[in-house]
């Protein structure tokens, strides 16, 4: 199935496409109803600013994605541009957290009458793994207040902080999300567990969009090695924090050189992802 003459992001196209679309945007992020951020558990509540959840730069306690608009513009361009170009295969994002991103990819589908293409959701739904200490989170640079020595219990105060983020996450939790949103159907289907364990006979067969949201480095190396030879060529892969954790970015070229295949011409989205095309 195709895309033809679809509004384009950032346009001011009133079509019926385009206000839904719109509309969505803004209900994943809840810049509807503005809920605050999660603050760290030392500091005093923080209220919700519209600049940091337009950019995806807070950490929502009830929106069903920290993705700013500028990664969902970005994935509803690639999603329609796949389409239009007939790019075959499925979309899967790696680390869904609480679903909102691939909600929205869903809508762009239910907006065009797509009805040949699934939406796969990987995820352990139970948290992160705990990572090895050499790839552990940057923490000083997620959360500046403990940059330089700080204690165990600012770092164990960090990690819950991350924790609080995935509430909300589990499986029944991420269905619920999208049924919420009428969006809920055979075309939507969960992956339960360890990202190692479950990709390898993932029953997906071709991918025309890898998205990538895994944070930690043997999460994010594991994604790639398991799915990146799916992609379709002219597909895109996503990687949302590339440019925000260092583990992240050096799992992605750890696997391009280790496969062999050649280094991609990398478009940065925002502070955060990236995106390119796969060529063959």
């Amino acid at each position: 199935m195709t895309v033809t003459d679809s509004p384009r992001p950032g346009t001011h196209d009133d079509s019926a496409v385009q206000l839904y679309l719109d509309l969505l945007k803004r209900c994943v992020t809840n810049v509807i109803y503005q809920d605050p951020p999660i603050s760290p558990p030392w500091a005093p509540q923080t209220p919700f600013g519209l600049d940091a959840r337009v950019e995806g730069l807070d950490c929502p306690s009830q929106a069903h994605t920290m993705v700013g608009f500028a990664r969902l513009d970005n994935l509803r361009e690639l999603t329609e541009r796949v389409l239009r170009d007939g790019v075959p295969g499925d979309f899967l994002e790696a680390g869904v957290g609480r679903g909102g991103a691939m909600i929205f990819l869903r809508g762009v589908l239910k907006a065009h009458g797509v009805t040949d293409r699934r939406v796969w959701l990987a995820d352990s739904f139970q948290g992160f793994p705990e990572p090895p200490a050499e790839v552990r989170y940057q923490l000083k640079d997620v959360y500046p207040e403990l940059a330089g020595g700080a204690d165990d219990g600012r770092r164990q105060a960090a990690e819950a902080m991350k924790a609080l983020f995935l509430r909300g996450g589990s499986e029944d939790d991420v269905r619920e999300n999208f049924r919420r949103y009428g969006l809920l159907d055979d075309q939507v289907q969960l992956l339960p567990g360890w990202l190692a364990e479950t990709l390898p006979t993932a029953p997906v067969r071709r991918l025309a969009i890898l998205r990538v949201d895994n944070d930690l480095y043997d999460s994010t190396y594991a994604t790639l090695e398991h799915l990146y030879p799916r992609v379709s060529p002219g597909g895109y892969v996503i990687v949302d924090d590339y440019h925000f954790l260092d583990e992240c970015r050096q799992a992605v070229h750890d696997y391009l050189k280790a496969s062999g295949t050649p280094e991609p011409d990398l478009t940065t989205i925002d502070r955060c992802g990236v995106h390119w095309r796969k060529e063959s």
